[in-house]
């Protein structure tokens, strides 16, 4: 009986223990990742930005996966989105959306049921036709 209590307590601290990693590791990462990626899918025409080799310039053109960058009168490069460190001039705002999380949810659910029943629409519609 001992032993049997001794585990018990070992598995609730590894529950612990993995829970408190969690929210002291893992979320805060895919918290910054998620504002990295509303970063970068922010970028405009003239926002001031930091590449990641330390590159003060101006966007001046925002392609799919580059972004071209004034960093002197007459001296564009071209830096991939993800060279992209910080915007300088403004604020980018993760915004959460728990309501519109939910409608998603609610609408691949009703999804789901329409594509269920469409072939069992098609199974009446073939007997009707034999």
């Amino acid at each position: 009986m001992a032993g049997s209590s001794s585990t018990i307590t070992l598995v609730l601290y590894m529950a612990v223990f993995f829970g408190i990693m969690y929210f002291f590791m893992i979320r805060p990462q895919q918290k910054q990742a998620k504002q990295r990626q509303a970063m970068l899918n922010s970028l405009r025409v003239n926002d001031k930005v930091i590449t990641s080799g330390g590159i003060y310039g101006k966007v001046k053109k925002v392609k799919d996966n580059s972004v071209i960058v004034q960093i002197a009168d007459k001296v564009e490069i071209e830096v991939a989105r993800a060279g992209i460190a910080s915007i300088e001039n403004r604020e980018v705002v993760v915004e959460k959306d728990k309501k519109s999380d939910k409608k998603d949810k609610k609408e691949k659910v009703e999804e789901a049921k329409v594509e269920d029943k469409q072939p069992e629409e098609e199974k009446t519609a073939g007997t009707t036709e034999a």
